[in-house]
């Protein structure tokens, strides 16, 4: 598989980096362009998975950039072509998490989350598409339960995301006759290194996981898992869905209201 993944330097980006080149062989090798703006991160990330795979099945092409910046989707879609000859995929994972209330929040924040979830996949969309056509290839974002669900204080959060899984169903409408499937994951509350949702993860996981009917929270794998599937032959008949991954969190509205 040929892809590019943002925000890949840790969370669910490394774990799905991880999940595509575990894909590769000698014969076929998984081909990554991995874009994040923490070079530290993604030094060690792109080590890391090196290190787990035979020489040969893996190659790896390491990006830093800023995804607020407009002429970085274009760039990496051009750097990926001319390093891999095509591609396949495109998961558009970066992201950020801008806590305040809706009064209090700077125009610059609020700029900032729409540009990074929502314009910087439109952007990724649209320079791939000819070579998206030419394989029948997928795109994949990371939209959030908040996308349905106002989710105080992170009001621009939510809002971005809410326009990131529209403007990936109206993706997947248009881009539909040329092959091309567009589709997102939601997650739920997920462990992702120390925090989750932007908090310390100390003393606020318990509570949250009370409230899952599943009784935990996601892993980063859990998410990369529902991508694969999502870009796989399984997934050739889905294309405009927002795949929840959240425990069946979002299921429990009633119940909480009678509580």
């Amino acid at each position: 598989m040929k892809i590019i993944i943002t925000g890949a330097a840790s969370g669910i980006g490394r774990a799905m980096a991880a999940s595509v080149a575990a894909t590769g062989t000698t014969d076929k090798p998984a081909e990554l362009l991995l874009a994040d703006r923490d070079s530290e991160k993604l030094g060690i990330a792109t080590d890391e998975i090196y290190s787990g795979h035979a020489k040969g099945t893996v190659k790896i092409v390491a990006r830093i950039g800023d995804l607020a910046d407009p002429e970085l989707p274009a760039a990496l879609v051009t750097h990926a072509k001319a390093s891999f000859g095509g591609l396949d995929a495109i998961v558009s994972n970066a992201g950020v998490l801008l806590p305040g209330m809706l009064k209090d929040l700077s125009l610059e924040n609020y700029n900032l989350s729409f540009d990074i979830h929502a314009r910087a996949t439109w952007l990724l969309g649209k320079a791939a598409h000819p070579l998206l056509c030419e394989s029948r290839g997928a795109i994949v974002a990371t939209a959030s339960t908040a996308s349905e669900h106002p989710t105080p204080p992170f009001g621009t959060y939510a809002a971005s995301k809410a326009a990131l899984v529209m403007l990936i169903r109206q993706m997947a409408l248009e881009w539909g006759p040329d092959g091309i499937r567009c589709n997102c994951v939601s997650p739920g509350p997920t462990v992702t290194g120390i925090a989750v949702g932007g908090m310390p993860l100390a003393g606020l996981q318990e509570k949250i996981e009370k409230g899952i009917p599943l009784g935990r929270m996601g892993s980063a794998q859990d998410i990369a898992n529902a991508m694969m599937f999502l870009l796989s032959p399984a997934a050739s008949q889905i294309t405009g869905a927002n795949l929840l991954v959240d425990g069946g969190l979002t299921t429990t509205l009633m119940q909480a209201a009678f509580r």
